[in-house]
């Protein structure tokens, strides 16, 4: 086929699905519905499985209100997979995206998403195709490599700030401790994000671990007798990434399945909590403990999408196409945040392998010395991504004086 022949687009959406993962979808086929350069949008169902499987739609065809719906739904409207792309399935997607005319290709995803849209480019660039290959950005980890944070992230917070919010209470009124397994498996930033549930002094999470820091189970054991000591009671908010000081996640101890990328599946599995509160059962007198984890309901949730994420991940899907069609280089699309008191961002298109495959990790000045905690800085940092919580309040009349 000519060179420059090619203008037709494919998109499809990879990894763990958001809240908002859809606003980039339809804010990037809105967008190349508005160039001239671009002709038919494709949507490639469950990633690059569809274009593998010849599994695609015809997006163009949908319309404005279907589009506007969709935006508004969480989770992946295409489908998703988890899948790394071997040299023989690039030359098969080549092949095809060759025989549909595609010369861009949008791939939104998390860090192993853009190592795929990599893989593929470079795979592009040594058969000769012109093809420009754009990693649109989103993760609820926040582990992304070039961002200030990243679509999806603000959403999933926000649940797990309320969620906690919501743990603080029914333990208050019902005293004991309360692990809470929240996910990130290189990066604390979600976990970090319960911080937030903290309004009155006395509130949990009183305790917050994070896979930044080694982690010790007698440590931890000793913090919580600590905190129970002095307030009856304890709210733990822990990372299911947590490790040891060798680097070996402890939930992975106790489970074996792995994903494409050679990742221990530990979303979905309560082994955590479990370990973690017959530890506490086991060493102390305490009578009440309890674990939940979070799983896959931080991802999708409906009723708690950050507007702010809501936009910017519908920000980062125009910018994406602009920058293709502009340019015709390959990249990824990374949110930084201006120097300065009052909270802006602006968007700025990277090269794809310094997004791809390696994540980055919450900053020390965000984790205190002790690794139990967080700091006043990241609150900082987190608080104008998330914006406002529910209020709650507390009685405040004073104890009546009883007879003697």
């Amino acid at each position: 086929m000519a060179k420059g022949k090619l203008k037709n687009m494919l998109i499809a959406q990879s990894g763990g699905p958001t809240a908002v993962i859809n606003r980039s979808l339809v804010g990037a086929v809105v967008e190349a519905g508005k160039h001239k350069a671009i002709d038919k949008i494709y949507g490639a169902r469950n990633g690059i499985s569809g274009i593998l499987n010849n599994d695609l739609v015809d997006l163009g065809k949908e319309t404005a209100r279907t589009l506007e719906t969709v935006a508004n739904t969480p989770s992946s409207a295409l489908g998703t997979v988890r899948k790394k792309p071997t040299k023989k399935d690039c030359s098969k997607i080549l092949s095809a995206l060759k025989k549909l005319e595609v010369g861009y290709f949008f791939y939104i995803g998390g860090n192993d998403s853009a190592e795929t849209a990599h893989i593929i480019s470079e795979q592009a660039a040594s058969e000769e195709l012109e093809l420009c290959c754009f990693h649109i950005p989103k993760t609820v980890d926040n582990d992304l490599r070039e961002n200030d944070h990243t679509p999806g992230y603000g959403s999933a917070a926000k649940f797990v700030a309320c969620a906690v919010m919501g743990d603080n209470l029914d333990n208050r009124a019902l005293p004991g401790v309360k692990i809470d397994v929240i996910m990130g498996r290189h990066a604390g930033f979600l976990t970090a994000a319960a911080a937030l549930a903290r309004v009155y002094p006395d509130d949990g999470p009183h305790l917050v671990y994070l896979p930044e820091r080694a982690f010790s189970v007698s440590g931890f054991v000793s913090d919580v007798k600590d905190v129970y000591e002095e307030h009856g009671r304890c709210l733990v908010a822990v990372s299911e990434g947590i490790a040891d000081e060798k680097g070996v996640p402890i939930a992975a101890k106790f489970l074996k399945e792995v994903d494409a990328h050679g990742n221990v599946q530990l979303s979905g599995s309560g082994a955590l909590g479990d370990l973690l509160a017959a530890e506490v059962k086991d060493k102390t007198d305490i009578a009440r403990v309890r674990a939940d984890t979070f799983g896959y309901l931080q991802r999708s949730f409906p009723g708690l999408v950050c507007e702010r994420d809501a936009r910017e991940a519908s920000a980062v899907g125009v910018a994406a196409v602009r920058e293709g069609v502009t340019t015709g280089r390959s990249g990824s699309i990374a949110i930084r945040r201006r120097s300065g008191a009052k909270y802006q961002i602006f968007l700025k298109a990277v090269p794809l392998d310094k997004v791809a495959k390696d994540t980055r990790h919450m900053p020390p000045r965000f984790i205190n010395d002790a690794g139990n905690n967080v700091t006043g800085a990241f609150i900082n940092y987190v608080r104008p991504i998330v914006g406002e919580l529910p209020p709650v309040g507390r009685l405040r009349c004073d104890r009546i004086a009883r007879d003697k």
